[in-house]
């Protein structure tokens, strides 16, 4: 197995959708910002409540990058 160095960022995701969507849209807007993600890992999930139901779902990711050899 070859070596390699990761830096990674910490984003949330949102969406009304569920915690899937939400994932997905935070790796959509960190591919466009930071270029090809190679990982992520869930840290925490939580969510927005409106009138008494789920208005939002929010998922904190940490996003992994390998960094050039």
């Amino acid at each position: 197995m070859s070596e390699h160095t990761y830096q990674t960022v910490e984003l949330v995701g949102s969406s009304p959708e569920g915690v899937d969507t939400a994932i997905e849209n935070a790796i959509e807007v960190a591919n466009q910002k930071f270029g090809d993600p190679s990982w992520f890992e869930v840290v925490s999930t939580r969510g927005h409540i409106e009138n008494g139901k789920v208005g939002h779902y929010q998922v904190t990711l940490r996003v992994g990058f390998r960094l050039a050899e």
